[in-house]
Formats: C-alpha cells, sequence, structure tokens
C-alpha cells in the first residue's frame, strides 16, 4: 500500500498520508513551562516535512509530575496563547496535529524534589542508577480518580488550542503503563489483579477525555505491544486490552513497548528478545490487527520506504517514526518526491552498560532536535559521549530552573 494514501479515522477526521512522527521527549519547554519558540521551530520543520499525523512528545497533566525537567505542561489556561501558536504550526500544511499528555507515575527522578506515585510501591530496578528514583507512594482511591479527571482537562485544553487530538500514552513504564502490568501494580482493591481491573485506570481515562471534547476531535492510545520484562505485561494482554477498548471511542492505537527497566523503544530488549532491526514491533501488530476495530499504528526503528510499505502492507494503518524524522525531519516529502532510497539513522551504540548505552543513545536524539530547533542540519555522526555529556549539563540546570520554578510556585 502507498504511504501517501489518506485515512479516513473511526470519528471521520482524515490523515492526509499514513505516515505518522511519533512521539521524541524534547524537554524544549520554556522558563514558564509553556512551549518554547525551539519547540516551535522543531514543530516548523516537522509539519513542512509532509508526516500525515505530527505527535508531540510529553505534554505534562501535573506540572509537579514530570518525565524530565524542560516538558511542557498542560493544566490549566494560563499559557494557551503559546499552545495555540504551537497548534498553528503544526497544521499549517494540513498534517493532524495530537499532544501526547501523559503522567511519569514513579518514572520521575528523585532530584526534582517532588513526592512520586504509583499503583503501588515498587521501586524502579535499574541496577546502578536505580537509587536515581524514590519508592514511589501507592496511590489512594480518591487521587486515581483526580487523576482521571487531570487528563481529561489537559485534553480538553488541547482541544481549546486548537490541536486536532490527543494521544493517551499508556506505554513505556509510565504511569497507565505501570496500572497495566502486574510487575508494577500489586494492588488488590477494584484497580488490580485481574488485567481487567489492572486496564480500568486506562478506560477511565478514556471514557473522561472523550465525555470532555467533541466527536470530531481525535482520542488515541499509546499502548505497549509487551514490557519486554519476565512476568510483566505481554503480547496477549496487550491483545486483551486492545478487546476492551473497541468498546470505546478510540481512533487509534499506536503499539510501541519498552521502559526505562527494559528500554525495548531502542530495539533492546530485557529479556532476552532479539527484536528486528526495523519495525521492532510489527511482529505483534498482525495478531493484534486481527481483534482491533481501530486502526493501529507502528514505532520503532522504522526508517526506510520499503519498512513503511510492509508496515502497511502487513494491515496496520499507519508508519509511526521516530529518530529518522530527528535526522531528516523531510523524510516524508523527499520519499514522495521520488527519493525512495533515502534513509536516517543513527550508528549504534556498543557500549557495555546497556543502561548508559540507552541514555546515551536518547541524549543522541535530543541532540539532533536541539539542532532542528536552533534552524541547524542535524549531526547524526556526533560523538554518543559527547551527546551523553552535553544532556547530563542541559539536565542539571532545567532541574535547578524547575525547582526554582516549584519553589517559588
Amino acid at each position: 500500500m502507498s504511504p501517501f494514501q489518506p485515512l479516513q479515522l473511526p470519528n471521520g477526521a482524515t490523515l492526509p498520508n499514513r505516515i505518522g512522527k511519533a512521539s521524541m521527549e524534547e524537554n524544549l519547554a520554556d522558563a514558564t513551562q509553556g512551549p518554547s519558540t525551539e519547540l516551535l521551530r522543531l514543530y516548523q520543520a516537522w509539519a513542512d516535512g509532509g508526516a500525515g499525523l505530527l505527535l508531540s512528545g510529553n505534554v505534562m497533566i501535573d506540572r509537579r509530575a514530570m518525565t524530565g525537567p524542560g516538558g511542557v505542561v498542560l493544566e490549566d489556561d494560563r499559557q494557551l496563547d503559546k499552545f495555540r501558536e504551537w497548534a498553528r504550526i503544526g497544521r499549517a500544511q494540513g498534517a493532524q496535529f495530537w499532544l501526547q499528555i501523559n503522567h511519569p507515575g514513579r518514572q520521575m527522578q528523585a532530584n526534582l524534589g517532588q513526592p512520586t506515585v504509583a499503583p503501588s510501591a515498587v521501586a524502579l530496578d535499574m541496577g546502578g542508577l536505580s537509587k536515581l528514583f524514590p519508592v514511589p507512594k501507592a496511590l489512594t482511591d480518591e487521587e486515581i480518580g483526580a487523576l482521571i479527571q487531570r487528563f481529561a482537562r489537559t485534553a480538553e485544553l488541547a482541544e481549546q488550542a486548537g490541536f486536532t487530538g490527543v494521544q493517551i500514552h499508556a506505554a513505556h513504564g509510565y504511569l497507565l503503563s505501570q496500572f497495566l502490568s502486574p510487575l508494577t501494580n500489586k494492588r488488590t482493591d477494584s484497580w488490580g489483579g485481574p488485567l481487567e481491573n489492572r486496564a480500568r485506570f486506562l478506560l477511565e481515562v478514556v471514557k473522561a477525555v472523550r465525555a470532555r471534547v467533541s466527536s470530531g476531535f481525535c482520542v488515541a492510545v499509546k499502548l505497549n505491544s509487551a514490557d519486554f520484562q519476565r512476568g510483566g505485561f505481554d503480547a496477549a494482554d496487550a491483545k486483551r486490552v486492545v478487546e476492551l477498548l473497541n468498546a470505546l471511542p478510540v481512533d487509534l492505537v499506536e503499539l510501541s513497548g519498552g521502559s526505562y527497566e527494559a528500554p525495548a523503544m531502542q530495539g533492546d530488549a530485557r529479556d532476552g528478545r532479539t527484536l528486528a532491526r526495523e519495525a521492532y514491533f510489527l511482529e505483534f501488530a498482525g495478531e493484534i490487527a486481527a481483534v482491533a476495530r481501530m486502526p493501529l499504528m507502528v514505532t520503532g526503528g522504522i526508517r526506510r520506504l520499503p519498512v513503511v510499505e510492509q508496515v502497511l502492507d502487513s494491515g496496520v494503518a499507519v508508519a509511526g517514526i521516530a529518530t529518522a524524522l530527528a535526522i531528516e525531519p523531510g523524510l516524508p516529502k523527499r520519499w514522495q518526491a521520488g527519493e525512495q532510497q533515502l534513509s536516517a539513522e543513527l550508528p549504534p551504540i556498543r557500549w557495555k552498560n546497556k543502561t548508559l548505552a540507552a541514555l546515551a543513545y536518547m541524549a543522541t536524539v535530543k541532540f539532533q532536535m536541539r539542532r532542528l530547533s536552533h534552524g541547524k542540519a542535524s549531526k547524526p555522526n556526533v560523538s554518543p559521549l559527547r551527546a551523553f555529556l552535553t544532556e547530563q549539563v542541559k539536565t542539571a540546570r532545567r532541574t535547578r530552573l524547575y525547582k526554582r520554578l516549584m519553589a517559588s510556585a
């Protein structure tokens, strides 16, 4: 199937083509946690690049709960004009532009100085880096209800700002994903135990979001095809969650995988599974597509047009591309113009310490995005060590700014 055919979604909205710019964490908020000039410039590059769907990086529903310093927050209407400009830029060339809305749960570093919550008091296991993350506090029933309403409020504000949809992040080990996994959800109440209970938080968030937005506003879910940890959320669980989502007005489900503990979204699996070099999660998609009533999107390592076509021929509706578009944001437009052999990738990082290698990889991707945000060309051959150290310095600075902001709030 040609990736340049439009796709009509269940609510009647249309993607102009079947290439999605998948979410990457930019950490490019301004000093007040709104979209910065640099972030707008980055999305100008992606809007001009020709993808039919743009998904933002993490937009947090609570400024006290951050995946990292420098993240964008949308919890009230104080900075809505900045979001309106962001939405205008992203939609200027006709793409759908959705905000990815998220809460980190236990995946929030201790040095941010904020309370950390999760379904259960289960700490992260990242070897020597575990101490960077505190043991979380188990959420009460009342706190869960308040978080559901926060997701809904952020979605409502996104529509007011002019975005065409939201993606609810229930993957990569963040809060909604923590509820889904039996490794992190040890609850014995109605939010834990059987998968139907563990999926309840996600289902209630989808219902609350849909109740606060118009029917033409898209509501999507990002879901792990598997956590790639023994005893965790697996492909059979993902299939069942999609079956549960079938009963709700969901316009798209994106399949990814992994978490901070097992960063499979970069091609590594902690359970020993070898992931393909491209389209990491495609092997799971066919089985899930057989039961899904909504379109599916698969993201993970895609960087070449033949792989995009392979993904679409498998029955998946949208091919999600992340890192390759941080290197060459114009890939879709250039493919459509006839440059069909064009590809974009980062050199592999072969460090012995897999956790540090994963962090260096993410830093290298952010290095590319930062160059694009300043109107410069990407630099894929940058030294991973240089990118890692640069990101550490910038993160330390952003952390200090965040702590000062929270202290003055």
